[in-house]
């Protein structure tokens, strides 16, 4: 079992009204090379509602395990924490979530159009999307409140 923690102390966690069971922190939005770079924190024993990804993506499980599940609610794969994963745009619609703990994975999505995620009903309907506009404005709100400072390490 996994002992260790992420040292959160910085980090100012941010979160949506609208989706529950995950918060996240906003670390960089590169729009000229079309990357966003995004730690998110998937609550324990929660699933994040039905998504698919717009764009390749990594991530690197840094603390906890994350786990996906198929449309239909099984199982599909568990990452334990130091899993380094690529994932490809447009894939099978899932849920995600963490164990037993908080899981905290770092996502690093590149090759942006537009959307980085789409959200979905049960029935696969199309209930809101995210694009890199989305995570700008989340990161100058960090900036705006003195959130990224902290992590940063530049001066608000």
């Amino acid at each position: 079992m996994d002992r260790h923690s992420f040292d959160q102390t910085n980090i100012t966690w941010r979160t949506l009204d609208w989706l529950d069971h995950i918060a996240f922190f906003v670390y960089k939005v590169d729009e000229e090379n079309r990357i966003v770079d995004v730690l998110f924190k998937f609550a324990a024993n929660q699933r994040v509602m039905l998504h698919r990804h717009h764009c390749p993506y990594v991530t690197l499980v840094m603390q906890g395990e994350l786990r996906f599940y198929r449309p239909n609610g099984t199982l599909k794969e568990i990452r334990p924490s130091g899993s380094f994963v690529s994932g490809p745009a447009h894939g099978e619609p899932h849920e995600e979530g963490g164990g037993d703990r908080d899981a905290i994975v770092f996502f690093s999505n590149r090759n942006i159009e537009d959307a980085l995620y789409e959200f979905l009903d049960k029935d696969g309907r199309t209930m809101q999307v995210l694009g890199i506009a989305d995570f700008r404005a989340q990161l100058e709100a960090q900036i705006t409140d003195g959130s990224a400072a902290k992590v940063a390490g530049r001066p608000v």
